[in-house]
């Protein structure tokens, strides 16, 4: 009968929730999903990582390539992210071509990894103008319930945590490249940039770390991306505004989050180096 009511009715339905200080599921407002982090898991990949936010389910493998850097920037390297949302991963993608919503949060994803200068490019460059690396990052959502874009930030960190790069030897006289897989390096990650989202109900309530109905029903979405102490950036496209005050309180408890998933996410990269 809930079930029903809820199909029926969703915004009264989560309305008399909230007007008693819960959640349907079972949380407060400030509440987050448990987070469940596994890595190099596709043993294809150089790096890859598995991670689930209550039902939320996205999945990353980094594929490594030579290339010949930009004559521009001659002394770095690529990182190319790309998230698909197929079909599967929920009822509002339909297959065929990547869709707006698909475009719009891998460009957020890529100027994320730029903001917070988590990689260094120049750590991917082999030979000045000659040889480098490109990183080609591709996160595949799984199960679409909210908070993606926490999700998508989360499996790519702990994928490039994970990524390990062969040694290569490379005459440019001659131009001939020699792979050395016995050598691995892991790849420098310098910062890790931690995305937290919020959803704004009724232009009053905030709740952290949406479910999917919960996001479709709101008037706001905010995203707070955080590396440690330092905030890298705030994403809010449009909606209802909140107070300084208000956005004060959501980037500290980003902040407090933030913390606990690095934990989390070098605690999934130690288990399966040892």
């Amino acid at each position: 009968m809930a079930e029903e009511f809820k199909s029926l009715h969703p915004l009264k339905y989560y309305r008399d929730y909230y007007s008693h200080d819960i959640r349907p599921d079972g949380r407060e407002f400030t509440d987050f999903r448990p987070v469940i982090v596994n890595v190099d898991s596709i043993k294809t990949a150089n790096g890859s990582a598995v991670v689930k936010i209550g039902r939320t389910t996205v999945i990353c493998g980094v594929k490594a390539e030579l290339c010949k850097p930009k004559p521009d920037l001659p002394r770095q390297g690529f990182l190319l992210p790309n998230l698909e949302l197929p079909a599967l991963c929920s009822s509002k993608f339909k297959s065929g071509p990547p869709s707006h919503e698909a475009q719009a949060l891998t460009q957020l994803i890529a100027d994320i990894i730029e903001n917070s200068k988590c990689i260094n490019l120049e750590d991917l460059c082999i030979l000045t103008d000659k040889l480098a690396w490109v990183l080609y990052a591709d996160l595949i959502c799984l199960d679409y319930d909210g908070s993606l874009v926490d999700a998508c930030m989360i499996a790519l960190i702990s994928c490039l945590k994970s990524v390990k790069l062969p040694e290569i030897d490379y005459d440019p006289a001659l131009d001939i490249k020699q792979v050395n897989i016995e050598n691995m390096r892991p790849l420098k990650v310098h910062f890790t940039p931690v995305a937290t989202t919020f959803a704004v109900f009724d232009d009053k309530i905030i709740l952290a770390d949406p479910v999917i109905e919960e996001e479709n029903l709101c008037t706001g979405v905010l995203t707070i991306v955080v590396s440690g102490d330092e905030l890298c950036c705030v994403h809010k496209p449009g909606g209802s505004p909140l107070s300084e005050e208000e956005l004060m309180d959501c980037i500290e408890k980003s902040k407090k989050r933030a913390k606990s998933i690095k934990k989390l996410i070098d605690k999934a990269v130690r288990e399966e180096n040892k």
